[in-house]
């Protein structure tokens, strides 16, 4: 029974799920309305891929530089 509800416990602090989700959605869609809604979803969906793309040139740059070292 105890590693039952240390198991709960555990996943408690994971990942959000559904009904997580659809009251932060709930909120967001309160704070700034149906209309600029989309518009920042797909504003934070560039930001995230400008990100990756970041980190992925910085891993570049270093593998490069790694090689001209040795």
């Amino acid at each position: 029974m105890l590693s039952m509800f240390v198991e709960n416990s555990v996943l408690a602090f994971g990942f959000p799920g559904m009904p997580e989700m659809v009251i932060v959605l709930f909120i967001a869609l309160l704070l700034f309305g149906g209309a600029k809604l989309p518009s920042l979803m797909r504003n934070l969906g560039k930001s995230a891929n400008e990100f990756k793309r970041g980190m992925n040139e910085s891993v570049d740059d270093e593998e490069t530089s790694e090689r001209e070292e040795s």
